[in-house]
C-alpha cells in the first residue's frame, strides 16, 4: 500500500523543503508543522502541502498531527549546542533535537498506530564518536530502530550541498570578503551529497519495505578534502583565496571565538571534533536500492557562479 499522507517534521528547513517538494510532486498529501508559520510559507505554493503552526516537542500536539497521516519523516537536526552539563555526554540542544524528539516521536507513533517512519541521522554517527553531535545522532538512531511497533528506515547523509546551503555558500561568501582564509581541519575528508538526491532517497525508501530496520549512507560519488572544497567554492564564485590550515590547538581557539559570533556560530569546537573522523562512506553499509548520486562539479558552479 502506498503511503499517501506524510507528516514531515523539519520540513521547512534546507533539506526539508526539497523533501516536501518531491513528495508533493508525487501526488502525496504533506503535512508540515512549524513553530513559526512564516518560515514555512514558501511551501504553501505546493498544491498538496498543508502548513500547521505547531510545536513538535509537545507530545500532545505531536499525537494530534500523527492522527491525520499514515507515515512520518523526521528531518530535525541541529549543528550546534552549548557544552555538556556535568554528567552528560552531549549538550542540551543536541539532547532536545537528536534524542528527546525521537523518544517523543516513538511514543506518539505508538499511541496513534503510525508505523512507517523515515529518520534522518548523520554520516559518521557513532556512540563513541569524537563529537557531541555524532554521539547524540547515534543515540537518536538507536531509539528509532529499537521501536518494535514501528517500521523505521534511517538515512545518514554526508554534508549536503545545493542552492541555499550553508556549506559551499559559506566558503564562497568568506572568500568574497576576506583576502586569506585560515581554518582548522583543512585536510579532513568529506563526500558531499546533492540535496535533490537526498530528497529522492527519502521517496525511494518510503515505499521500499526491504529498507525497514536498516541504515543507509547517502554520499556523493567523490571524496574531497576540506581544503579542496574551499578552493572549489572560491573558483566557482569567482573569488579564489589562499587557504592556510591551522594546527589543532589554534583550530580550537578559532572555533571558540566563532562560537560567539553575532547571529549564531559559524563554527564550534564540537564541529572541529567532528572533523577528527573522515565524513566518508563506510564499507559495510548497504546501498539504497535504485539510488544514484550527482557529482558536485555538475551542480555547484550553477549556483555559486557570480551573477
Amino acid at each position: 500500500m502506498r503511503h499517501e499522507s506524510i507528516l514531515v517534521i523539519g520540513g521547512s528547513g534546507f533539506i526539508g523543503r526539497h523533501v516536501v517538494a518531491q513528495l508533493a510532486a508525487s501526488g502525496r498529501r504533506v503535512l508540515v508543522p512549524s513553530r513559526r508559520y512564516e518560515r514555512a510559507r514558501p511551501l504553501l505554493v505546493l498544491p498538496t502541502v498543508q502548513v500547521i503552526e505547531a510545536d513538535v516537542f509537545d507530545e500532545a500536539e505531536l499525537r494530534q498531527l500523527l492522527r491525520n497521516v499514515d507515515a512520518v519523516i523526521n528531518l530535525v537536526g541541529v549543528l550546534h549546542s552549548r557544552s555538556a552539563p556535568a554528567g552528560a555526554v552531549w549538550g542540551p540542544q543536541f539532547e532536545r533535537a537528536h534524542v528527546e524528539l525521537p523518544r517523543r516521536l516513538v511514543r506518539a507513533c505508538e499511541a496513534t498506530q503510525v508505523r512507517r517512519c523515515l529518520h534522518m541521522s548523520a554520516l559518521g554517527a557513532a556512540t563513541d564518536g569524537p563529537s557531541m553531535y555524532l554521539r547524540s545522532k547515534a543515540a537518536g538512531e538507536k531509539i528509532m530502530l529499537d521501536a518494535a511497533a514501528m517500521d523505521v528506515t534511517v538515512l545518514r547523509p554526508s554534508v549536503v550541498f545545493g542552492p541555499e546551503d550553508q556549506f559551499l555558500n559559506l566558503f564562497a561568501r568568506l572568500q568574497r570578503w576576506l583576502p586569506v582564509l585560515a581554518l582548522g581541519g583543512a585536510e579532513a575528508r568529506f563526500q558531499p551529497v546533492y540535496v535533490q538526491d537526498v530528497a529522492r532517497a527519502f521517496l525511494l525508501a518510503l515505499e521500499d519495505r526491504s529498507t525497514i530496520g536498516k541504515t543507509f549512507e547517502l554520499v556523493g560519488p567523490n571524496v574531497y578534502s576540506l581544503r579542496e572544497l574551499i578552493r572549489m567554492a572560491g573558483l566557482y564564485s569567482g573569488h579564489p583565496r589562499p587557504l592556510f590550515g591551522l594546527p589543532p590547538a589554534l583550530a580550537r581557539l578559532q572555533a571558540l571565538m566563532l562560537e560567539f559570533m553575532p547571529g549564531g556560530p559559524l563554527m564550534s569546537r564540537d564541529n572541529v571534533d567532528s572533523m577528527k573522523v573522515d565524513n566518508v562512506a563506510s564499507a559495510e553499509r548497504p546501498a539504497l536500492p535504485g539510488w544514484q548520486a550527482t557529482a558536485l562539479e555538475a551542480v555547484a558552479p550553477l549556483y555559486l557562479g557570480p551573477h
